[in-house]
């Protein structure tokens, strides 16, 4: 099962739902609305690109045997710059149905749990470096999109793989919910786990954020060992990831020195000294 499993459309509506409501706390008379004003806007924010997610991915199937193409294609570059094989690494959890099961339950549902988790905590915890890890999330994310548009498969699809969710009767496709299979590359499941892991472990001072760099990990070593990702799928994603951050920080940068240019060029108001009445 998935955490979340809405529609685009489903998406939309409790995004334009949660934006109405944010705007109308946001000019009540109240302080404790005025207060929640913020987090329900986020929430509405997170909706909305939830919704564009699941879009592309319903835009992106053009074609299998294309995307069963690139994933050959996929497996043969990896195999000729030396990486070492997803089946090497299925291999190792194969004979040990419990930590399949897991694994399985793991890539299902920690994926969207994880990242709201950490949302939540940045936007509680840590309000004032949100925006610029939110908008670092939302750059990736669309990035990330546009690369799917070109259907690419997962290696459980190819021969010589195991779809370890079809083994076990876990496979979220074969429960009804609509999920794009032909978008493998590149994988936004480790472009979040990376990015959360990340900045966790910059922004906490606790002891604990080395967990977030422990989900990373996990993620990144659960992804190929289901064959639901090639490691290119993931070198991919944390490329995309980097070159966001950095674009959300130049053009941070940027802006700012525009503004500190404006202000310095902005003319001196001199008044005139006011009359002393005897």
């Amino acid at each position: 099962m998935q955490t979340v499993a809405l529609t685009w459309q489903q998406s939309g509506e409790v995004a334009g739902t949660l934006g109405l409501i944010g705007a109308g706390l946001r000019v009540a008379h109240d302080r404790r609305a005025n207060k929640a004003a913020p987090f329900v806007l986020e929430a509405a924010m997170i909706a909305f690109l939830y919704g564009l997610w699941q879009l592309c991915g319903k835009l992106s199937v053009t074609g299998t045997a294309d995307g069963m193409r690139r994933a050959r294609w996929i497996e043969h570059f990896e195999h000729d710059v030396f990486l070492p094989s997803e089946r090497s690494v299925q291999k190792l959890i194969l004979g040990h149905r419990l930590i399949v099961q897991t694994a399985n339950l793991y890539y299902d549902t920690m994926h969207f749990t994880m990242l709201f988790v950490f949302l939540i905590w940045m936007f509680v915890r840590h309000r004032d470096q949100y925006r610029r890890v939110r908008t670092t999330l939302a750059l990736t994310t669309l990035a990330c999109l546009l690369v799917q548009l070109i259907p690419v498969a997962p290696p459980r699809m190819l021969p010589g793989f195991v779809d370890t969710a079809a083994l076990y009767g876990q496979s979220v496709y074969s429960n009804g919910i609509a999920a794009d299979q032909l978008s493998a590359m590149p994988s936004v499941h480790v472009a979040w786990a990376v990015l959360i892991g990340y900045y966790v472990v910059r922004v906490s001072p606790s002891r604990w954020r080395w967990i977030a760099a422990l989900h990373s990990a996990l993620t990144i070593f659960i992804v190929v060992a289901t064959a639901n990702h090639w490691w290119l799928d993931g070198i991919v994603g944390v490329t995309l990831l980097v070159l966001c951050a950095w674009l959300n920080v130049g053009v941070r940068a940027l802006v700012k020195n525009l503004q500190n240019r404006r202000r310095d060029a902005a003319p001196i108001e001199v008044r005139e000294p006011e009359a002393v009445l005897g």
